[in-house]
């Protein structure tokens, strides 16, 4: 088994865009439940609507690539707010399920047939990812910096989602250190202690769901600028890996949802290399290859409740502050 094409393969994942986009996703979920206690288990209806909303405005309306951004934004707001306004003066538990069922129905929306010209339907929709590529400010050629053998086009993805990534970081540290953020904190705290002072508890939690929301939908788009637009990939699963990374890395903590996301993508490839190799040196005879993918989600999972049951704040996290999250 060639070990160093396992680990280099692994190590690649660490600033892949898909590892980015799930980071960034995460942050917007702490954002959601670490900081303010709304338990949203719809972060991927976000992400599509930052995919569907940035392809099909590109494609169908012929929006340029910052315009099409735009678009997916606005949407994601309205979004959140049909979900917000309905469930935010409610208990937490309405909006969880409010938002696993919306991401459902809008799955089974966009892979709709009757809506086929305008999403693609089951096929999804690609090739709207040119005007992106036509702004690539790097030169044509491979890049290499071990174990980072990129394309420009491999480089400027990478380039744009991890900015991304570093730009919502930073937004999220500032908002949270100030007197914002820490009212969303008391929120999650006692919501009704933050009442008693006079702050509308309502209008905190949709600006919190809105903020969270957009950069779902910003993670969205990194997510699907290297590839095609599948409605299958915005399954209920997508959700709970985002809440994986986020706890991993610690769900109140600014840098937690980047390390999180990293951790995860590094030891799925790392898992799956190494059984891969071990099945073909006829080490493990008791597994196929087919049967390799849903061993290594095994793997992780028990990794996972190792993880809760020694350390439930995540890395990062302050255990003294799990106690009084929801």
């Amino acid at each position: 088994m060639d070990w160093s094409l396992v680990f280099g393969n692994a190590a690649a994942e660490l600033i892949s865009p898909t590892t980015a986009a799930y980071a960034l996703a995460a942050i917007g979920l702490a954002v959601h439940f670490g900081y303010t206690g709304l338990l949203n288990f719809g972060q991927a209806a976000f992400m599509a609507i930052g995919a569907y909303g940035f392809a099909v405005s590109v494609l169908n309306f012929g929006l340029s690539f910052w315009q099409a951004i735009a678009v997916a934004m606005i949407l994601s707001i309205v979004f959140a707010l049909i979900l917000g306004i309905p469930t935010l003066r409610l208990r937490s538990d309405y909006l969880a399920i409010v938002t696993i069922a919306s991401a459902e129905i809008l799955r089974y929306i966009v892979s709709t047939t009757s809506l086929k010209d305008l999403t693609g339907g089951s096929g999804g929709l690609s090739g709207f990812s040119q005007e992106f590529y036509s702004i690539n400010p790097f030169a044509e050629g491979n890049y290499l910096f071990w174990p980072f053998d990129v394309t420009e086009k491999e480089l400027w993805v990478r380039v744009f989602g991890w900015s991304l990534v570093a730009l919502a970081t930073i937004l999220v540290l500032l908002m949270m250190r100030s007197p914002w953020g820490r009212v969303v904190k008391s929120i999650r705290e006692d919501e009704d202690a933050v009442r008693s002072l006079g702050k509308n508890v309502y209008a905190y939690k949709m600006q919190s769901l809105i903020l969270g929301g957009a950069l779902g939908t910003l993670a969205g788009i990194v997510f699907v600028l290297p590839r095609s637009v599948q409605p299958g990939n915005y399954v209920t699963g997508l959700t709970f890996f985002i809440w994986t990374i986020m706890l991993l890395g610690g769900a109140a903590t600014i840098f937690g949802p980047i390390v999180g996301s990293m951790i995860f993508w590094v030891l799925l490839s790392l898992t799956e290399g190494v059984l891969q190799g071990l099945v073909n040196m006829g080490v493990i005879t008791f597994l196929t290859t087919d049967q390799i993918g849903p061993v290594r989600f095994i793997l992780i999972g028990l990794g996972l409740m190792a993880l809760v049951v020694f350390r439930p704040q995540g890395i990062f996290g302050n255990k003294k502050e799990l106690q009084f999250n929801v």
